[in-house]
């Protein structure tokens, strides 16, 4: 890797057709330091890891995604709003490209789910999955869904505190939540989605209490049994995606045929695939928290060094 592509709050522009494009809204980020040779094996090929103080992250981030459109802005299939909480990671490429490699993503709408992995290979799981206002902040839910009866989906509850009053804009905050891009295995290759908004406004923010199984299921356990090194919230941007490109990592000669000619065919063909995909008309909710919130109140980020205290979270989750 000859150099490190500048973590900016602003985005390159796109290059090429928008693939898809999403409001995020009422994201709280919340943020661990962990070893690098934790996140090393997790990462798709051609990505190490992004350390730019001797310690890689790994980060929990819950909002609410809404009208998710896939394919030409007019005419693209759109899955509506939904609950989404992920794990993600931080790498760089062989560029320097710094991007976001995402471990899971918690989705209630079924339709995004199957859109979303069909179409970009994203780990996303189908789980009911909400959010609310809470007292000075915001609450989060979640639990996934699985198959068989007798199994018990990994949970998530995280509540956080937002001071409204301030912003922040630090190094460390650009690079947790300044990232153009992801990077993503598919057919045997990584491929890079590059995407653009409008700069965060972030407020400090405290976590008021995380109940989290997300974290050890993505390959990443005892990580939330302390308290996280930084707290994020914004409310929220309009992001949009790129077709992005491919890693130059070495392959067999029969992944490397197929990857050098189908991944450009099936992003072109993404607007007739997102048609098959709006036959699910709307997206599955699970009891979703409509209430809205004055705009003063939709903001925060920050570190915290806040021991997690348990409280009772009515939620859908179970025992």
């Amino acid at each position: 890797m000859g150099f490190l592509v500048d973590i900016s709050p602003t985005a390159p522009p796109l290059r090429g057709p928008i693939v898809a494009a999403q409001e995020w809204r009422r994201l709280a980020f919340v943020h661990w330091r962990v070893p690098a040779d934790r996140v090393a094996p997790l990462l798709p090929r051609g990505v190490a890891p992004d350390i730019p103080d001797g310690s890689a992250w790994v980060g929990l981030i819950a909002f609410e995604l809404g009208d998710a459109r896939v394919g030409p802005l007019t005419f693209g299939a759109r899955w509506g709003s939904f609950t989404e909480v992920n794990v993600r990671l931080y790498g760089v490429d062989e560029r320097g490209r710094r991007g976001v490699v995402f471990r899971s993503l918690e989705a209630s709408s079924l339709p995004a789910v199957l859109g979303a992995r069909g179409l970009f290979n994203l780990p996303y799981m189908w789980a009911r999955s909400e959010h609310r206002p809470g007292p000075d902040g915001w609450e989060y839910t979640s639990r996934r869904i699985v198959s068989l009866s007798s199994q018990r989906g990994p949970r998530f509850q995280l509540g956080v505190t937002v001071d409204t009053a301030r912003t922040v804009n630090d190094e460390l905050s650009q690079f947790l939540t300044a990232r153009w891009g992801l990077f993503q295995g598919r057919f045997g290759r990584t491929q890079w989605l590059p995407n653009e908004h409008e700069p965060w406004v972030l407020h400090p923010a405290r976590v008021t209490f995380l109940r989290d199984e997300l974290m050890a299921a993505a390959g990443l356990p005892g990580v939330v049994d302390r308290p996280p090194d930084s707290v994020l919230f914004s409310p929220g941007v309009n992001a949009r995606f790129g077709r992005g490109d491919w890693l130059d990592t070495a392959r067999g000669p029969l992944i490397g045929w197929f990857s050098a000619k189908l991944p450009r065919r099936v992003m072109n063909r993404s607007m007739d695939a997102s048609r098959l995909i709006s036959m699910f008309r709307r997206p599955v909710e699970t009891g979703s928290f409509t209430s809205a919130c004055p705009s003063s109140t939709l903001s925060g980020v920050g570190s915290l060094s806040e021991t997690r205290t348990r409280t009772g979270l009515p939620s859908t989750l179970g025992d």
